[in-house]
């Protein structure tokens, strides 16, 4: 007889501004209990869910659930990186650019019975300065906007909307040398992503063509457009045509390093984190399982 599967629910209770009560007494009814033996735990601060994360996988958990938004994924997932341990997802945030992207319900009692079928799959992770990402990280004008919204009392959509609005009136795009895979490119840019998966989350796709699994990360810069345009880049990014704007240039690369004038906000995963002038990143194959 096959024993079960230890799976340990890490909740975040604030994010995506979605309360998270009595969220495992409506797990249980969804969760397959001939298959697992399951725990629950929420995060108390900023960090606590890698911590979490880091324990479960010495204490041989087999799967660590991250109930929350992409930075909570992101926590857990960087614990369970280059492990066995296996990460599922019930999406609860502002984007779920990941779960989206994977096709996990966004409805939450769906995306736990999703977990009962046990299908995983290994994804690439990228890391920028030693921090890991999964998603998208990217500087400029998304970093900005997410430096904001980390500091706002709005969250979900809506507060996103209001801190692109806040920004996208004042901000001035800048210069960046880049060095990908040993071409160099010098690029006045309004923002510059660097997607493992196509998309930031909402459906927003910035990288149309980028694969979680193909061992490579597109280098997706933003030139200077005029405000005009910002409905058809609007257009783009929910049609998954960003790639066909004029104003929109994507570079595949597995070694990355972007200089820019200043240290500034970078946004991993959507959590903005201060880095140094220079920016290291490299796409890192095959290191991550996931439930999807």
């Amino acid at each position: 007889m096959n024993r079960k599967k230890r799976i340990l629910f890490i909740v975040n209770p604030i994010s995506g501004g979605k309360r998270k009560k009595n969220f495992e007494k409506r797990a249980l009814e969804d969760l397959d209990l001939a298959i697992y033996d399951a725990q629950f735990t929420f995060t108390e601060y900023p960090g606590h869910a890698r911590q979490l994360g880091e324990q479960a996988v010495t204490d041989g958990v087999d799967v660590v659930v991250a109930v929350g938004g992409d930075g909570t994924i992101n926590e857990i997932a960087s614990a369970l990186n280059g492990t066995d341990t296996v990460l599922g997802i019930v999406p609860e945030g502002s984007g779920n650019g990941l779960a989206l992207y994977l096709g996990i319900p966004l409805n939450e009692r769906a995306a736990v019975r999703r977990l009962n079928r046990f299908e995983d799959m290994t994804i690439d992770s990228g890391t920028i300065n030693g921090l890991s990402f999964f998603n998208v990280a990217g500087i400029g004008f998304d970093a900005s906007v997410s430096d904001r919204f980390a500091n706002d009392n709005i969250r979900g959509p809506m507060g996103y909307l209001k801190a692109v609005l806040s920004e996208i009136s004042t901000y001035k795009p800048k210069r960046y040398v880049l060095d990908i895979d040993g071409k160099l490119f010098e690029r006045e840019a309004f923002l510059i992503s660097v997607a493992n998966s196509p998309q930031y989350g909402n459906n927003a796709y910035v990288a149309p063509q980028a694969s979680v699994t193909d061992g490579i990360l597109d280098v997706c810069i933003v030139h200077r457009f005029p405000l005009y345009t910002i409905p058809m880049m609007i257009f783009h990014l929910f049609n998954k045509t960003a790639d066909q704007s004029e104003y929109v240039e994507i570079i595949p690369g597995k070694q990355i390093r972007i200089e820019r004038e200043a240290a500034d906000a970078v946004h991993v995963d959507g959590e903005p984190k201060e880095m140094d002038t220079v920016l290291s990143i490299a796409v890192n194959p095959g290191t991550l399982r996931i439930l999807c």
